[in-house]
């Protein structure tokens, strides 16, 4: 990573970051650079006129000021690329169809030349898609997921045996390679998981969802974590 791409991503971390700010030690790690970099990086932000501050005390960092306005997005070739290696490989993910819009939109915003470089870099990465592809009841249960709606869904147990649940979402987790629903069965009263390619169709109901906490599921492998 060039310089120029290395001041822009610490500006955006420290934004995403809000008011808990970022450490020199953690973005140096994240950027796999010396913290005497950062700090060096720090410095010529603040001199470009971004409202950057050092936060004191035990665990202080640098905070950068909320009403900082949001730069155009400027993602280089590779951050472009890594970005539809990832939708492609995954297209039986949740909200995959959403992400390839996405994708399509951060393209349209490059400039020509960049767009040239992900074009050129894009023939050079070559995905062969996993076997299983997007559930058909998908686009409902991401919006039952997304508006916080009970859904009822017809599901396919691993030895055939087909049932209909009323839900109540909790979150979605990849394991194993497979997607997983964890939602709050009403007819069982219980926390079920529920195989992504097994829901075989959806209706969303008008129901709220009520909030559940994600530890009635269980303790989580060590690995496991939000994607935020």
């Amino acid at each position: 990573m060039n310089r120029t791409d290395r001041l822009h991503a610490v500006s955006e971390e420290l934004r995403r970051a809000g008011r808990r700010g970022r450490t020199a030690q953690r973005l140096a790690e994240w950027l796999e650079v010396s913290p005497r970099t950062i700090k060096r990086d720090i410095s010529a932000l603040q001199q470009a006129g971004a409202p950057i501050w050092a936060s004191g005390g035990p665990g202080g960092g640098y905070v950068l000021e909320a009403s900082a306005s949001l730069p155009p997005v400027n993602l280089t070739p590779s951050q472009a690329i890594a970005l539809a290696v990832a939708v492609a490989g995954s297209p039986e993910a949740p909200f995959a169809v959403d992400a390839r819009a996405a994708l399509e939109k951060v393209l349209d915003v490059l400039g020509p030349a960049a767009r040239a470089d992900a074009e050129r870099l894009g023939g050079q990465v070559w995905v062969r898609g996993p076997e299983s592809r997007r559930p058909p009841a998908a686009a409902v249960v991401e919006e039952a997921v997304l508006r916080r709606r009970v859904v009822a869904i017809r599901y396919r147990s691993g030895t055939g045996e087909v049932s209909r649940r009323r839900v109540e979402p909790v979150f979605l987790a990849r394991t194993g390679g497979r997607w997983l629903l964890a939602a709050w069965c009403q007819e069982r009263r219980a926390p079920r998981w529920f195989r992504w390619d097994r829901i075989e169709a959806a209706d969303l109901t008008t129901e709220p969802a009520p909030a559940h906490d994600p530890a009635i599921f269980g303790t989580p492998p060590d690995d496991a974590h939000p994607l935020r």
